[in-house]
């Protein structure tokens, strides 16, 4: 049966005072209301409502020791996606996945869920900044398709790969440096999950030294997600999903994508400092 009203306790009451949001108290949780109406999205030409799949939520509920668990699914344009993450890690919180929902929807839209423990009253205090820049980020412009193709050559690989600390390929216009989890011993049905079975960590760098472009993938343990969300985004490097390549791998990996644009030796710097995360955090 479904879980019923209650009166809200005077914590959470101030909670969604703080936040300035709406909620209800149901089977002991306390539901945050986050809606996006103040979005007119379409998915393949369908208009639709928020409630059809665009009412983000946070979520407390009392755990051990006095604390709340805090869990909770934001509704993000692109442009908001990478403000938001940085706003919640720089106050304690985590970033536990990000995804869509949806296939051709108008504007697209991107689902970030979020983790936290703690002080009700805190855990609060922690995600406000967060919630406070949803629907207030300036939007992208896209540049014109004119835009000039990067050549071959143009870029110093062998000082990215100093700083780097790995050596790279080329193939045509692109370097890419691809970074194996020798650390890290992974079984799926007792088959040994090896770097070229899709268990690495690969940066794409193209463009020019003064104007380079980066994307790349991941692979990090549970334990080493919040670590290099935190180097990415202290790089200026803009995080673009978070999800896992593999069912019943043991340990769980879980796959990060990136994406960055500037000098080149930036790039490779904020590419860097992610992989020094692997295997410090386990």
């Amino acid at each position: 049966m479904a879980a019923q009203a209650q009166e809200i306790p005077a914590e959470y009451q101030s909670v969604l005072k703080s936040l300035g949001r709406q909620g209800d108290f149901k089977a002991g949780v306390l539901k945050i209301n986050v809606p996006r109406s103040d979005l007119k999205v379409t998915v393949d030409g369908v208009a639709t409502p928020t409630p059809f799949g665009f009412g983000g939520w946070l979520a407390m509920t009392r755990g051990d020791d006095g604390m709340d668990v805090m869990m909770g699914d934001l509704v993000l344009l692109e442009d908001e996606v990478n403000p938001v993450m940085s706003a919640l890690l720089d106050n304690g919180l985590e970033v536990t996945a990000l995804h869509n929902h949806f296939f051709w929807e108008q504007p697209r839209i991107f689902y970030m869920h979020v983790h936290g423990h703690g002080k009700a009253a805190d855990l609060a205090r922690m995600a406000k900044p967060a919630l406070d820049l949803i629907g207030h980020i300036p939007q992208h412009q896209p540049p014109s398709s004119s835009a000039a193709t990067p050549q071959q050559g143009k870029i110093d690989t062998a000082r990215i790969a100093r700083i780097v600390g790995h050596e790279g390929e080329q193939n045509g216009a692109v370097y890419k440096i691809t970074v194996g989890r020798d650390d890290l011993t992974v079984r799926e049905m007792g088959a040994i999950i090896n770097a070229r079975m899709g268990l690495n960590t690969w940066a794409a760098f193209t463009g020019t030294d003064a104007d380079a472009a980066i994307a790349g993938d991941i692979a990090m343990l549970e334990s080493e997600v919040t670590p290099v969300l935190k180097a990415l985004r202290a790089s200026g490097l803009d995080v673009v999903a978070i999800h896992h390549h593999m069912i019943g791998s043991r340990p769980p990996i879980i796959f990060l994508h990136y994406w960055g644009r500037g000098p080149a030796e930036k790039l490779a710097a904020g590419f860097s400092a992610a992989l020094d995360q692997l295997g410090r955090h386990k």
